[in-house]
């Protein structure tokens, strides 16, 4: 009987208390994952903080940001222990995650390295009652010296649908830079001076921004300080003319019923007059992806100058269409749709061939919807020209070609009513007026005038 009641005992009592005591004694550590968004504390800076234990659950957690002995403390927690202990202990809180702001330009510290440092413990009877603590130290750079930009060129005339370019010199590495017109942002780049420091940005209007667009040059570091310096620019205005395009039922017939639209084929025969419709969609829903595909190409453009010189139009061709011609589209007399077209029309014999407009690489060459085959040539820096509606491509992804290479033949694809070439120039991602890239003078005057000022200039 003594035997059974002694080993009831260790049943009952001892062995509850031994694994009690293994788990208040257990060793593991708290876990903590830390997220910085940056080396450098910018002013929006917020750290993502998970913090985890399992066994005994958490005791405290202290954040805080130390430099040359001076601390600040972001984020102080005390956690109540469980309510109850030994084998029907459960952790009141096993487990917490914060979003933490620092604002390190509150805190009294200077610019240069600092230490956020994380302190987690539990509720383990180790280090006399003191818990399992688990330490982490994440080095972090304070700057609140913004960048410093000169502006080298000192005139900048351009018109509305047309193009610039500014040279500008930065004094620190790592500085994201450009040119922001309105709210579009046209990326500066090394490459075009020996002193990596000088940087080139092509910007551009597009057609409907005019006198009054606000421009300047913009340098933001790793801190995400930002300078913004304005510079000298004048914008002449000018308009663009009207057409009419009247929209055949030979047209419909010629070029709707084969026009893949994915999903949509065959979504129009329900309407009332299904070629009809489908064209709106193409000229519509179609239209705007294909611009937008079109448009983020050239962002793939290499910090090269590979063009010289102006370039050249399709030998022997007609103007048929302007740049940023407002279109308005009639049916049967009725206005039924409206568009701008982004480009120039040229006409020539069919089947003429086409050829490089300048010296570049090939980044493009298949077909795209509304602008059917098409090839565009990468030139450098932004600078990109596009040969839209070919019959034949006769070249490849990745050619380098020079200037007067051939490139395709003219023709009809994709929605053009007819043989012809349309020819656009894209600076990063807007359309600009090719004519301008035709004029020997506006490209001296504009480009090549002032590379040659900044490079005379003593001690770049």
């Amino acid at each position: 009987m003594k035997r059974v009641a002694f080993w009831v005992l260790i049943l009952v009592v001892l062995i509850p208390v031994l694994w009690m005591l293994i788990y208040k004694f257990e060793g593991k550590k708290p876990v903590v994952n830390i997220e910085l968004p940056s080396l450098y504390l910018k002013k929006s800076y917020e750290m993502a903080l998970d913090v985890s234990d399992q066994k005994t659950g958490l005791r405290k957690i202290v954040v805080s940001i130390m430099q040359q002995g001076k601390e600040k403390v972001l984020l102080e927690k005390q956690y109540d222990q469980s309510a109850f202990v030994g084998l029907f202990s459960s952790p009141k809180k096993s487990k917490d995650s914060f979003i933490i702001p620092v604002q390190s330009w509150k805190y009294g510290m200077t610019d240069g390295e600092a230490i956020i440092r994380i302190m987690v413990s539990d509720y383990s009877w180790r280090g006399l009652n003191k818990g399992n603590i688990s330490y982490s130290e994440n080095k972090v750079i304070i700057d609140s010296n913004p960048p410093k930009v000169s502006v080298l060129t000192k005139r900048h005339n351009i018109e509305r649908g047309g193009t610039g370019m500014v040279i500008y010199k930065l004094f620190e590495n790592n500085v994201k830079s450009g040119v922001k017109v309105g709210d579009n942002f046209f990326p500066g780049h090394a490459g075009l001076f020996d002193n990596k420091k000088v940087h080139t940005a092509f910007f551009a209007l597009n057609y409907m921004q005019g006198p009054g667009t606000q421009m300047s040059v913009i340098a933001e570091d790793l801190a995400g300080n930002i300078t913004k310096r304005g510079f000298h620019h004048y914008i002449r205005d000018k308009k663009f003319k009207t057409d009419i395009l009247n929209i055949s039922k030979q047209f419909l017939n010629l070029k709707i019923p084969g026009f893949d639209v994915g999903q949509r084929n065959g979504s129009f025969q329900e309407a009332k007059n299904p070629l009809l419709e489908k064209f709106l969609y193409i000229n519509g829903e179609v239209r705007k992806k294909n611009v937008e595909k079109v448009l983020s190409i050239p962002n793939i453009s290499e910090n090269k100058k590979y063009w010289e010189g102006r370039f050249s139009r399709l030998k022997g061709s007609a103007r048929r269409a302007g740049f940023a011609d407002h279109r308005i589209y009639k049916y049967l007399g009725k206005e039924i749709d409206r568009a701008v077209h982004l480009g120039l029309d040229l006409a020539s014999t069919s089947n003429s061939p086409v050829k490089a407009a300048n010296s570049g690489r090939v980044i493009f060459a298949e077909s795209i919807g509304i602008f059917g085959n098409t090839v565009i040539i990468d030139h450098g820096f932004g600078l990109s020209s596009l040969y839209a509606h070919l019959n034949q491509i006769s070249v490849n992804n990745g050619d380098r070609v020079n200037k007067g290479d051939d490139i395709g033949f003219t023709g009809f694809t994709g929605l053009a009513g007819g043989d012809h070439l349309h020819f656009s120039m894209i600076v990063h991602n807007v359309f600009v007026n090719p004519v301008e890239w035709w004029d020997n003078s506006w490209i001296k005057n504009n480009i090549t005038a002032k590379i040659e000022t900044v490079k005379r200039i003593p001690n770049l």
